[in-house]
């Protein structure tokens, strides 16, 4: 079929791993009009959790930052693009942006993205992202009920278009914790300690902040607010590129803005115990942290400081 858009009847939601990770290929296979690769410059911000780490949080935040409370847009990373994905949404990276500084948004290690600009990082317990990154798939990209969450784990260490493996994520960005030209903080630190956070990420970004916009930031960042506006936060260019291209259409509920949280005590003993095995070989050789929760607790003391 080429490069024709293919529809529902020939291309299915995925039923398989397997399906999936051909459905991924072919996203890779049309003749692209409007890309343009990034061309960073000098105080460009990047914010890049790994998936389901709180990336759309933190560019709400940042975005409202930076604009003093824009809602006007129809997809959160139209406003701070998504370099990983910008050939499957056949976009610009270069457009310009509708206040400084640059926002982008990746999901990818140190080394795969440009030096020389900042970088924002929230980091997340493997297995509540692997719980959340299932939910958001299951019912668009994936036929809901066929890949079960014993499954998923082949599909979970993708890390999603242009990204990579949770691990290597990780260990790219606790190297940089000292760096001047990057904030790591633990996820659920944000959430507890959103008027900190905002601060700091105003301060680090070069953005005055008022007491009334912080106000403002911190009642736009809420799940409640963000839920009510979740039109927003739901991957609305990828999925019409998913549609397009491979004929998936984009009716499922798939927002990164859920009512309520992903529950981690659904994951299959079974798959935190590979999850926790490749920790042991990976990262507290590294860290010296036996578990994400004492990582996490190293990063909380030093924002609490």
């Amino acid at each position: 079929m080429g490069e024709e858009s293919l529809n529902q009847s020939t291309t299915p939601r995925a039923r398989s791993v397997e399906e999936f990770g051909a459905m991924m290929e072919r996203l890779q296979k049309f003749e692209l009009e409007n890309f343009r690769p990034l061309e960073a410059q000098p105080g460009d911000v990047f914010i890049t959790s790994w998936a389901k780490s709180g990336t759309t949080l933190t560019q709400q935040m940042f975005h409202q930052l930076r604009t003093g409370g824009d809602m006007d847009f129809d997809d959160i990373s139209r406003m701070t693009p998504w370099e990983d994905s910008a050939a499957i949404t056949d976009s610009d990276m270069n457009m310009p942006q509708r206040a400084s500084p640059r926002g982008f948004k990746s999901h990818r290690e140190y080394e795969r993205l440009p030096a020389g600009c900042r970088y924002v990082i929230t980091l997340r317990d493997p297995v509540e992202t692997y719980i959340s990154f299932h939910r958001f798939f299951e019912g668009w990209g994936i036929e809901r009920g066929a890949i079960s969450l014993e499954e998923f784990f082949p599909l979970w260490m993708m890390g999603g278009p242009g990204g990579c493996d949770y691990f290597t994520h990780l260990l790219s960005w606790y190297a940089r914790r000292n760096e001047p030209d990057t904030l790591l903080v633990n996820y659920r630190w944000v959430v507890k300690n959103k008027p900190k956070m905002i601060r700091r990420l105003a301060d680090f970004c070069g953005i005055e902040l008022s007491d009334e916009l912080a106000t403002l930031v911190e009642e736009r960042t809420s799940r409640e607010f963000m839920f009510a506006h979740k039109d927003k936060f739901d991957d609305a260019m990828i999925c019409a590129a998913f549609e397009k291209k491979l004929g998936i259409p984009a009716d499922s509920d798939s927002t990164k803005v859920q009512e309520e949280g992903s529950d981690p005590a659904k994951v299959p003993q079974s798959v935190v115990e590979q999850i926790n095995a490749m920790w042991a070989e990976r990262v507290a050789p590294v860290t010296g942290h036996a578990d994400y929760a004492s990582l996490a607790a190293e990063l909380d003391a030093r924002w609490d400081a």
